[in-house]
C-alpha cells in the first residue's frame, strides 16, 4: 500500500494544476490508428490521466474503460467527458495491483505508461495480454532510451524505456502489425512539449 500511496502523490501533484497538462486532444499515434476501432469495441486505458484518449474513443463508439491512480487526473477525466457528452468507465486503480479479467477487452490503449520498472513492467504486459480477447490488439506509445538526450516529458530511468527488442521478445507469438522507432515534435498539453524518441507498436493476439 505504501508504494500506491506514493505513486498516487506523485501524480496528484503532477495532476493539480487546473489546465490540462497533457491536452485534451488524443495523442497523435492513437488518433492515426482510427481504423482500429469500431462502436461497440470494449476498450481499456491504462494510465488514462485527464482522460483525452479514452474520452476521443467514446466519441468513436467505444465502451471505455480508463484507469488511473491519481483521483486528481479522473476529476479531470469526468469533466472532460461530461463536455464532450460521452460515458467512460473510470478506475482509480494501482494497476500494478489490478485484478485482470480475462477476455474482458477487445483493446488496451497505453500511451506513455512507462512509469514502471523491470518487474513492474513484466506484471502489467502480463495482465494485458491476459485480459485480451482472441484477436484483440494492443496500441502502444512509448520512449527508447535515446529519450535521456531530450527533455520534452518521460522517465529519466533507463530500465523505465522501451527498445524494439524489448518489445519484440514481449509480444513474441503475437502478430506485430506496426513496430516503428522514430524521432518527433511532441506537442501535447504543457508536460509533452519538444523533440522526443519514440516506439510505436500495434500488436494483435492470435486466435
Amino acid at each position: 500500500m505504501a508504494a500506491f500511496d506514493d505513486a498516487k502523490a506523485f501524480w496528484n501533484k503532477r495532476f493539480s494544476a487546473p489546465e490540462y497538462i497533457f491536452g485534451t486532444q488524443p495523442n497523435v499515434f492513437l488518433a492515426s490508428q482510427r481504423q482500429l476501432f469500431r462502436p461497440g469495441m470494449r476498450v481499456l486505458e491504462i494510465g488514462c490521466g485527464e482522460g483525452r484518449n479514452s474520452v476521443w474513443l467514446a466519441e468513436l463508439g467505444c465502451e471505455v474503460t480508463g484507469i488511473d491512480i491519481s483521483p486528481l487526473a479522473l476529476a479531470k477525466a469526468r469533466r472532460l467527458a461530461a463536455e464532450r457528452s460521452v460515458k467512460v468507465q473510470w478506475s482509480e486503480t494501482d494497476i500494478t495491483n489490478w485484478a485482470w479479467v480475462p477476455k474482458r477487452f477487445d483493446a488496451v490503449v497505453c500511451v506513455f505508461i512507462q512509469f514502471a520498472g523491470p518487474e513492474g513492467r513484466e506484471r502489467i504486459f502480463c495482465g494485458m495480454q491476459q485480459t485480451l480477447d482472441d484477436g484483440g490488439c494492443v496500441v502502444m506509445q512509448g520512449y527508447t532510451p535515446r529519450q535521456l538526450q531530450y527533455g520534452s516529458g518521460g522517465p529519466r530511468d533507463l530500465d523505465h524505456l522501451y527498445t524494439r527488442e524489448l518489445l519484440e521478445y514481449t509480444f513474441a507469438g503475437w502478430d506485430i502489425v506496426h513496430l516503428h522507432e522514430h524521432d518527433e515534435m511532441l506537442a501535447e498539453g504543457t508536460k509533452h512539449v519538444g523533440m522526443a524518441a519514440l516506439i510505436d507498436l500495434i500488436a494483435r493476439k492470435r486466435n
